[in-house]
């Protein structure tokens, strides 16, 4: 049973780890049920000892056990268009 107690908790210190990188990266939870949770900004999931709560683009709330969690997957980065060249006028 230990196994199982470590795999909880490298399962929710790896979501945390994900919401305190600096600078903050969106990320999507992938679930076993085939869901993909985006997260978009870090106050929007909450970490406890044994769960993790995430709030929904519609406010609406999940609570995740962390053995269904299979992975968190970095979300692309929005390309800035501008090439660097902010508020250069020509």
């Amino acid at each position: 049973m230990p196994y199982l107690v470590i795999n909880i908790v490298m399962d929710l210190n790896g979501l945390r780890e994900a919401i305190r990188k600096q600078p903050f990266e969106p990320f999507a939870i992938r679930l076993a049920d085939g869901r993909s949770l985006s997260v978009k900004h870090p106050e929007l999931v909450a970490v406890g000892q044994r769960r993790a709560i995430v709030i929904q683009e519609d406010d609406s709330c999940l609570w995740l056990e962390p053995l269904l969690i299979t992975s968190l997957d970095w979300l692309p980065q929005k390309k800035d268009s501008s090439n660097g060249k902010h508020g250069r006028k020509k």
